[in-house]
């Protein structure tokens, strides 16, 4: 049995730049940072004992007899992507899924960790960035970026460049204390709208010739957050600003981002005291993030009242194998070969 933990992320600026369409062309830069709310996914071989040879427990429970049963289309093509037969996996989570905070790509890279782990092997995080995104983007069909897979894997607060060259990731070098009050000034909350992001992904895919202006801004604002963070001189509160600025530029991409609902709330929290926020993910609802100083939070939580409210802390491992326990069990003859065809790459 393998049990693995991955982070999920928070995008603070750059987002959209990191679709194929717009950085292979103009180069893209992401600035954002996991933080300590996870999903868990635990795989065991499954016995012989049952009329089905596969089980998968998520948001519904499905069980199988061959891989072309299954429905979730990201289990599906990973299992035959890995060569995968005969297990029960289950997957947990600590925030709801479709709220814009990468939570299918951690499962990609959380899987993917653990199918290798049932292998016997350990691979390095570029690894399972790659393979998630091959997953996602190739074997998946979906709409979207490549930050989310990159960041689940290596975790941490990071800048990601990325070109037709591939991706570079490069730690946010500041002192414990700048990040722990960087953190404290930060407030999240779940406006309680979901939608799948990659069918919001698919306008702002439609649209990004047309917004380039747009797109090329929201890159060169990663230089500028970075320099903020980065020197001890500046105040902390010119990110909230420049949060508030970009999520203004993202609105304009795509019609899908926002909504009447999500715009009252936002005006509320700025009413309240906050500096700047912005909705995370595709758009369309799910978790919106401000920047409030902390003398002004109290404020800003009464205002918000009627949303839940979510702490969390910066985390720094990126996904993680927290459970390992070898298992005596050999694949059927059928299997054998193709396993170690696969083993042999």
């Amino acid at each position: 049995m393998i049990i693995t933990k991955t982070p999920f992320r928070m995008s603070f600026f750059g987002g959209g730049t990191d679709m194929k369409e717009f950085y292979e062309e103009h180069g893209g830069s992401v600035l954002s940072t996991t933080f300590d709310k996870y999903c868990y996914v635990t795989v065991r071989h499954l016995p012989r004992f049952f009329t089905y040879t596969s089980e998968f427990v998520y948001a519904n429970t499905e069980r199988v007899n061959t891989l072309e049963e299954i429905q979730h289309p990201l289990i599906r093509n990973l299992m035959k992507f890995k060569d995968m037969h005969e297990i029960r996996l289950s997957y947990e989570a600590d925030l709801p899924a479709r709220t814009g905070l990468g939570t299918s790509s951690s499962f990609a890279v959380g899987m993917l960790n653990a199918f290798y782990g049932m292998k016997g092997k350990r691979v390095d995080k570029r690894r399972l960035a790659d393979e998630a995104i091959y997953a996602e983007r190739v074997l998946c069909d979906e709409a979207g970026g490549i930050q989310d897979q990159i960041a689940a894997a290596f975790g941490g607060l990071n800048r990601i460049d990325m070109s037709k060259d591939g991706y570079k990731v490069t730690p946010v070098v500041i002192s414990n204390q700048r990040k722990r009050e960087f953190n404290d000034n930060l407030m999240l909350f779940f406006t309680g709208f979901s939608r799948f992001s990659s069918n919001i992904q698919k306008d702002t895919k439609k649209s990004i010739h047309d917004k380039t202006k747009q797109l090329l801004e929201m890159k060169s604002l990663v230089d500028q957050a970075e320099g903020i963070l980065t020197d001890t001189h500046r105040d902390l509160n010119e990110f909230g600003r420049l949060l508030d600025y970009t999520w203004q530029l993202k609105r304009g991409i795509s019609d899908s981002i926002s909504t009447d609902s999500i715009d009252e709330i936002y005006h509320k929290a700025l009413q309240a005291g906050a500096i700047g926020g912005k909705l995370l993910g595709a758009g369309g609802g799910g978790f919106l993030l401000f920047y409030v100083e902390k003398d002004k939070q109290p404020k800003v939580m009464h205002a918000l009242q009627n949303l839940l409210y979510v702490p969390f802390q910066f985390e720094a491992d990126g996904t993680q194998v927290i459970y390992f326990k070898a298992e005596d069990y050999e694949l059927p003859e059928r299997f054998l070969q193709k396993s170690m065809e696969e083993e042999e790459k």
